[in-house]
């Protein structure tokens, strides 16, 4: 009796604790992810873009329409296999954009290991990264100088395919010509667009390339070459639930990180990298903190 009583209490008291906690833990997580006004907007914008791309992406000529921003994937796909590659002491000869929505990254050295799941999880993760730089106006700044730093070294790897040229350009513009609409805030709505876009192109890619159908020069079947203990289509499936991972956590982290309302979000937006004529407004430093967080996850995986 005198050494089962003690445990007993001991359990009931374990138990009473670590259920507190996990309350606590839980009601503090719901009102971090609770979404305000603004980021319900955002959330609703971006239920509209999965919507919209899913129906142009079936219907004849209107499907032009995006067609850009699905080579800006692909653009994506290979700028991550070519950075992965750098990171393994890989010499990189030449990216490659095909008009077919297919790419090249031409590389001698690295860890294939690493270099060739790159590829679809560094797209999805850069999808992700701009998703939740969607939500808040001075991120996406951040997030738009970060890529436009590395489209110059895609552009120098890629300097002898036109179209890639054609596209990052393009890319370009339009990111300078929506940084100066409305403060900064179509910007904003552009760079969630293109996280969007990302997010989903890579998941029907690896669909599509892996699952679906087998195809033989896709990085999966590559992969499971090296490994030679699945088969690509095992490989596509571990792929696709982690880039479905990296969709989700995109959007949680906007909903944690970038609560200030629009209004606030404005007024912040007028002072870090200003449109000219905008008022100044002292830049808060949680989003200054967090901005530069998910550039440098951006600029990480680019």
């Amino acid at each position: 009796m005198y050494t089962t009583g003690p445990d007993t209490i001991s359990d009931g008291a374990g138990t009473f604790a670590s259920s507190y906690l996990h309350q606590l833990i839980t009601r503090d997580m719901a009102n971090t992810l609770a979404p305000n006004a603004t980021q319900r907007t955002t959330l609703i914008v971006a239920g509209c873009y999965i919507l919209v791309i899913g129906i142009l992406w079936h219907i004849p000529f209107l499907s032009w329409i995006i067609y850009p921003f699905k080579l800006l994937t692909v653009g994506f796909h290979e700028m991550s296999h070519a950075f992965m590659g750098l990171l393994t002491c890989a010499s990189i000869h030449s990216i490659e954009l095909d008009p077919d929505e297919g790419g090249a990254t031409r590389m001698s050295g690295g860890i294939p290991a690493l270099t060739l799941p790159a590829g679809y999880l560094g797209s999805s993760l850069i999808g992700a990264a701009l998703i939740a730089c969607g939500f808040d106006t001075n991120a996406s700044k951040v997030a738009s100088i970060v890529l436009a730093v590395f489209f110059l070294f895609t552009l120098w790897w890629a300097r002898r395919d036109w179209l890639t040229w054609v596209l990052i350009l393009g890319m370009t513009g339009l990111i300078v010509l929506f940084w100066f609409v409305a403060g900064g805030v179509a910007l904003r709505y552009l760079v969630l667009f293109i996280g969007v876009m990302s997010c989903l192109y890579c998941l029907w890619d690896i669909i599509d390339d892996t699952i679906s159908r087998k195809v033989n020069s896709s990085d999966a079947s590559q992969f499971a070459k090296i490994c030679g203990c699945c088969p690509s289509q095992a490989w596509g499936v571990l792929w696709l639930f982690i880039s479905f991972i990296f969709f989700i956590a995109g959007i949680l982290v906007g909903l944690a990180a970038f609560k200030e309302s629009a209004a606030q979000q404005k007024q912040d937006s007028s002072v870090f990298l200003p449109v000219p004529g905008s008022d100044a407004v002292p830049l808060t430093a949680s989003q200054g903190t967090f901005a530069l967080v998910l550039a440098v996850v951006v600029g990480l995986v680019v």
